[in-house]
């Protein structure tokens, strides 16, 4: 079983190539699913979109961004079609993860997806969404434990500095 910290590690180095134009080692684009990879870059109309985490004890936050017309927010279902591009980035990160670690990702989802649509202008809107997932591969007890021992290192640091 992976170190926190191997798995953090792990976790870092899936979204490293999450950039627009990342390759593989063979120079293959690497496909995340996002809207910005649909269609030829040079004539069609580029989408914004993007995401990206945060590890916070046991939690990983994924956090998803994108620009639409308010056209399309009216047609369709957003917070559906949001929660369904934050799977197809939590599928790349568990593949990503399994790459670089040789191990599964566990994660369970923990409450809905948060989503907030902005008006940019009449025409463009963006919409940002959250969802948070329990790493199941960290052990919260050795968290706790490594949170004591900062807590007494920062004490004893402020020992020193304490006029006698």
């Amino acid at each position: 079983m992976a170190t926190t910290l191997e798995i953090i590690r792990g976790i870092s180095q899936a979204v490293s190539s999450n950039y627009d134009g990342a390759v593989d080692a063979e120079g293959e684009k690497i496909k995340v699913g996002l809207k910005r990879e649909e269609g030829d870059p040079l004539v069609d109309s580029r989408v914004m979109d993007g995401f990206s985490v945060k590890v916070g004890g046991n939690m990983l936050h994924v956090s998803y961004q994108s620009d639409m017309k308010l056209k399309d927010v009216h047609r369709s279902d957003v917070e559906a079609d949001t929660e369904a591009m934050i799977e197809q980035v939590v599928s790349f990160l568990k593949k990503e993860f399994r790459k670089a670690v040789g191990e599964s990702l566990s994660l369970k989802a923990v409450g809905e997806v948060d989503v907030l649509v902005q008006n940019i202008s009449r025409v463009r809107t963006t919409v940002t969404a959250r969802k948070t997932y329990e790493i199941g591969n960290i052990d919260s007890e050795s968290i706790v434990q490594d949170e004591r021992k900062l807590d007494d290192s920062i004490k004893k640091f402020l020992e020193l500095g304490k006029k006698k």
